[in-house]
């Protein structure tokens, strides 16, 4: 149901202010560029819909090699102990252990185009084990909360941005984006467990828990002591490598057992299609009500109230609102988070206080409204219950917290 409130505030927000534009500043533009967001959006959804099918069969058909050969097996077991403890619904070596496993390996990588597939495989998986098929079971909300949260190790994409903009250090966003996603994530699990009471002080739970805070500790140190063109350079060769390890260990294990590796790539191939198909109606949905009440300037209106609230009213420091654009698409959009952060880099610079919180932004958490559309979309789930509330208190203390490290790491910017 949250999802139905949301789309229809979308759309009947963007009348309202293109009425107001009308009336108020007569202004009819405003009715031509809510129309062609329509369509704009609607063919991006197809797109991106269209676009996944080769990615969703490549990973598709490796998960179904993994699968047949049993190297999905072994990784389930490593992290069995863990998982049994906030998926308990989830029974042990189930497949669907493994595929999660693989999706969240994939988004701390930052490899988008190889978590996506996997999480549609996963959702799959977890329909399987859910008894009522067209609400979201647990196990699919800590799943996705989790994903929307957006832990990641190593954000190279937004590294590389800063580094084509030309700021004097790329990677001086590494260590405030990697506190603000923790704290994201850590938030997410933390709020589905309340809602699920699961008991967070599980002797397993607590020696996960530090063994991934050391994990980001670690990483922390390693990227710390490396100049900029180092830490791009280990980021991708370290990606790529461990994509490559698990697609040759699959393929391997999977010969060593006399599998016809072939025949299952194919077989788990052609599901690939199927999902790209499926998740169709439900971008198209999303996407066009997020480009009705953006180019009806909705968002502009919310920013620049925001800013006068806190500027002239209470008379505080409001460096973080012109970034803010970001906030507000990331939930939404990712391309579109990804162009307000161009936008403002370009706008105020790259080493501004702005085009450095623009960025942190960007990395600190996920697109929930596009994951939610898509993963649950894959699988037909209408009802998501408490999804959306879990995956925006995740956003929100996401972004709050890079707000805060801002401050924190770049009070010299203001």
């Amino acid at each position: 149901m949250a999802l139905n409130y949301i789309w229809i505030f979308f759309i009947l927000c963007a009348f309202v202010v293109a009425i107001f534009n009308w009336i108020v500043f007569k202004d009819a533009s405003s009715f031509q560029l809510i129309i062609d967001s329509t369509f704009d959006m609607s063919k991006v959804a197809f797109d991106i819909s269209i676009g996944l099918t080769g990615t969703l069969a490549l990973w598709m058909g490796l998960m179904n090699v993994g699968e047949k050969g049993g190297a999905v097996n072994v990784m389930a077991k490593l992290v069995g102990p863990f998982f049994s403890r906030i998926f308990p619904e989830v029974p042990k070596n189930h497949p669907a252990i493994s595929s999660m496993m693989m999706n969240f390996s994939a988004n701390m990588l930052g490899l988008d185009n190889a978590a996506t597939p996997l999480g549609l495989k996963a959702m799959k998986e977890l329909q399987e084990l859910n008894t009522e098929k067209d609400t979201a079971s647990n196990p699919m909300i800590m799943f996705l909360v989790l994903n929307t949260s957006g832990l990641t190790l190593i954000p190279i994409t937004v590294m590389m941005y800063r580094s084509q903009f030309g700021a004097d250090n790329p990677t001086d966003v590494f260590i405030p984006i990697l506190l603000a996603t923790s704290i994201s994530s850590i938030i997410g699990l933390l709020v589905v467990a309340l809602y699920q009471r699961i008991n967070l002080f599980d002797r397993v739970i607590i020696a996960y828990l530090g063994g991934l805070i050391l994990l980001v500790a670690g990483t922390i140190l390693l990227f710390y002591n490396l100049d900029p063109e180092q830490t791009k350079s280990v980021s991708s060769v370290a990606g790529n490598f461990i994509l490559l390890f698990i697609i040759t260990s699959f393929v391997g294990l999977a010969a060593y057992k006399k599998i016809n590796a072939y025949d299952a790539f194919i077989e788990g191939a052609k599901e690939g299609f199927k999902t790209a198909v499926t998740i169709i109606p439900y971008l198209v949905a999303i996407l066009v009500a997020i480009g009705m009440f953006r180019a009806s300037g909705a968002m502009d209106m919310v920013i620049n109230s925001i800013k006068y609230f806190i500027q002239t009213i209470l008379g505080l420091n409001a460096a973080f609102v012109d970034a803010l654009p970001v906030a507000f698409m990331k939930p939404l959009s990712g391309s579109g988070a990804r162009g307000a952060m161009l936008e403002i880099i370009k706008d105020k610079g790259v080493d501004s206080f702005a085009g450095i919180l623009s960025s942190m932004m960007q990395g600190a958490t996920d697109t929930t409204f596009y994951i939610i559309a898509v993963y649950f979309g894959s699988v037909n789930i209408k009802k998501t219950r408490y999804a959306v509330t879990c995956g925006l208190i995740a956003d929100i203390a996401g972004i709050i917290s890079a707000i805060a490290l801002a401050y924190l790491f770049f009070h010299d910017k203001l």
